[in-house]
C-alpha cells in the first residue's frame, strides 16, 4: 500500500479481545501505515477523543483520521456513540465506518440516519478481513479528502 497522506491513528472500538487481535493482525497484513489503536466500548471511545479519564494525561496527538465502530458493545453501544459524536461540533467531522457482524436492514438504516460515513459487514475469514481493511485504508486514507489535510 502506498504511504498514507496522514499518519494519524485509526481508532477501532471493539469489545471482543479475539476480534481485536484478529483486526490487528489483518491491519499489519494489509500494510496500512497508520497506527491502529483500540478502545473496548463506546464510553472509552468518547473518553479517548475528549482526552478524559484514563486518556486525560495523553499527549495531544492528532485526532484519529477514521473511527472503525462496532455496533454491539457493552456500556455504550455504537448507535449511542454515533449520536454523541455527531452532536459534538469538535468531533462530528471524524469519519466513522461501522464495522460489525450485523447485516440487519434496521441497523444499516439507523446507522446512516445517525450520520455514519459507511457501513461494512465484518467478514468471517481472515483473508476477507485483510481485503476489507485494505480497501477501507485505501479509500479513507488515500483517496478522499479529509479535514485537516
Amino acid at each position: 500500500m502506498q504511504r498514507a497522506r496522514s499518519t494519524a491513528p485509526i481508532l477501532m472500538a471493539e469489545d471482543d479481545p479475539d476480534d481485536r487481535l484478529l483486526a490487528e493482525e489483518a491491519w499489519q497484513e494489509a500494510r496500512i501505515d497508520n497506527p491502529l489503536e483500540f478502545v473496548e466500548n463506546g464510553e472509552e471511545l468518547l473518553a479517548y477523543l475528549r482526552r478524559e479519564g484514563t486518556f486525560a494525561g495523553r499527549d495531544p496527538a492528532p485526532q484519529p483520521a477514521l473511527i472503525l465502530l462496532d455496533l454491539n458493545m457493552p456500556r455504550m453501544n455504537g448507535r449511542q456513540v454515533l449520536e454523541e459524536l455527531k452532536a459534538d461540533p469538535t468531533l462530528r467531522h471524524i469519519p466513522v465506518v461501522v464495522l460489525t457482524t450485523s447485516t440487519a436492514e434496521e441497523d444499516i438504516l439507523r446507522s446512516y440516519d445517525l450520520g455514519v460515513s459507511s457501513f461494512v459487514a465484518k467478514p468471517v475469514t481472515f483473508d476477507a478481513l485483510v481485503k476489507v481493511l485494505r480497501a477501507i485504508g485505501t479509500y479513507w486514507l488515500e483517496i478522499v479528502e479529509l479535514p485537516g489535510g
